[in-house]
């Protein structure tokens, strides 16, 4: 199966120099469509303002971090079926049971490469 380059993509990340280099990373991928967001306060007020078809969040932000934003859009009937992927610094298998378990489509550890990301997008856009 391949990748649905036509659907919108929502970085989310509280650095703008990594936010930066994910939407470049998605739009050289193919992606027509990324939008961003600092937090996941404002991801969450964003999904529900539109349809993404792939979130991928930090995990470590505040006010509101990836894995909040996960579970308050795996809560959401509107939002559930919307894959995100975490991205982290954290490596060890405690962090991406934790991802797994509250419903990531896939896990990204940092630093990464177009490659690496491609593959987990590919992973999670499959599995949805």
């Amino acid at each position: 199966m391949s990748v649905d380059f036509s659907k919108p993509v929502l970085v989310v990340d509280d650095y703008k120099t990594v936010t930066r280099i994910i939407h470049n990373l998605l739009k050289q991928a193919g992606f027509a469509e990324v939008d961003e967001a600092s937090d996941g306060e404002e991801a969450i007020a964003k999904m529900r303002a539109k349809k993404y078809g792939l979130v991928i969040s930090d995990w470590h932000m505040a006010p509101v971090d990836g894995l909040e934003l996960l579970k308050q859009a795996k809560a959401d009937d509107q939002l559930k079926e919307t894959p995100i992927i975490l991205i982290s610094a954290e490596a060890a298998p405690e962090c991406l049971n934790t991802a797994k378990t509250a419903g990531a489509a896939g896990y990204v550890v940092k630093p990464f490469d177009a490659h690496t990301l491609r593959a987990r997008i590919e992973g999670a856009l499959r599995a949805a």
